[in-house]
């Protein structure tokens, strides 16, 4: 058996990018629900506020000038660049302008950021954190001490879903001030055509979807490295782990339903070990990462997979490379011990990037 590198003349695996996000998301969601549920409402809050302005401090200042956002006032370009970065990630995400100086946005139900019953298990601790890593801090970085936020409506409090203002004030705000709520506000009516479009020239299709696979991904590494921030990184790889390998097995048969890659029980051995390791090299490949699949070179019945240019670390530093890759592995490991018949996932690392063996766990 072998196929050769993806080369980038290869066609878009639309399929392939449509099951990294939903996997990835679910991975992003089951880590929520362990941290709230494990280790309790301060370190969710603490969390959140660190991947959240890690998230700001990488994305918010580097996209403005993407959106075509430059030349708008400070609130509107605000909620408009909330309103498309989300949209673009498949968070469904409306705008409303009231005036220059004050222009709102509403999360649409059902939640990205909570999918399904996750919002029944996280408390508005996770709000909290997340309004004050990245909405508190848009003037911060816009240089605008007169530029807030205000929250009128959240999440997981049963009222109408996360909504605020962007808001100039007509003075400079604190630290304590850039970040406020007023429950008795609504916003204005939705209309919609005046919600924000994308430069049609730079975000074709296939970037389109590239930043719906994106999008996961970044909250979901982020989220890992700064879990470490709070609770350490033995903690942080322990309960990453876990979680990883837990979506694994739960979403295995629907990524591979994704993929119409479905097992097939009268297969040989050899014949399913090749599926399994075709769907990994499909994903890995779906990253924008290069893969070869070859037998065994050691004379075994198993299937080798030489993997290179990952994605899911470029750019981390050794640390947290370390730390991420080693919950990543985790989930393909859960993935392939969801199968009925049951395979044995290892990792080597080289240097070249990673060698899997997906041999047979009798």
């Amino acid at each position: 058996m072998h196929a050769k590198d993806q080369s980038p003349n290869l066609p878009l695996d639309t399929q392939g990018l449509a099951a990294l996000a939903n996997l990835y998301h679910a991975y992003f969601l089951g880590l929520q629900l362990m941290v709230s549920t494990r280790l309790g409402e301060k370190v969710m809050e603490q969390w959140m506020f660190r991947l959240f302005r890690r998230q700001h401090e990488d994305k918010f200042l580097a996209s403005f000038s993407k959106l075509g956002l430059d030349h708008l006032p400070p609130a509107v370009a605000c909620a408009q660049y909330h309103t498309l970065s989300n949209g673009m990630g498949g968070v469904p995400v409306e705008y409303m302008y009231e005036s220059d100086t004050k222009a709102w946005v509403r999360f649409r139900y059902p939640r990205w950021m909570y999918a399904g019953p996750t919002i029944c298990g996280v408390t508005d601790a996770v709000s909290r954190g997340f309004l004050q890593g990245w909405y508190g801090h848009n003037g911060v970085s816009l240089n605008n001490p007169r530029l807030g936020f205000v929250c009128v409506s959240e999440d997981m409090t049963g009222e109408f879903g996360l909504c605020g203002y962007f808001k100039l004030f007509d003075h400079d705000l604190t630290a304590n001030q850039r970040l406020s709520y007023a429950r008795d506000e609504r916003p204005p009516e939705f209309k919609s055509g005046e919600q924000p479009i994308a430069p049609l020239a730079q975000w074709d299709e296939e970037r389109l979807l590239k930043a719906q696979r994106n999008y996961p991904m970044e909250y979901l590494r982020n989220g890992l490295i700064e879990l470490a921030g709070v609770i350490g990184p033995e903690e942080a790889q322990r309960h990453g782990e876990l979680a990883a390998r837990l979506i694994g097995l739960q979403y295995a048969r629907e990524t591979a339903d994704l993929l119409e890659m479905p097992e097939d029980e009268w297969a040989s051995t050899e014949e399913d070990l090749a599926r399994a390791a075709m769907i990994l090299a499909r994903l890995f490949r779906a990253m924008g990462d290069e893969v070869e699949v070859n037998a065994d070179d050691q004379g075994g019945s198993g299937v080798i997979l030489q993997h290179r240019g990952l994605r899911i670390v470029r750019g981390l530093e050794d640390a947290d490379k370390a730390l991420v890759l080693s919950c990543w592995g985790e989930l393909w490991s859960g993935f392939l011990s969801a199968d009925r018949r049951l395979k044995a996932l290892d990792v080597y690392l080289d240097d070249a990037g990673l060698r899997w063996l997906v041999n047979a766990s009798y």
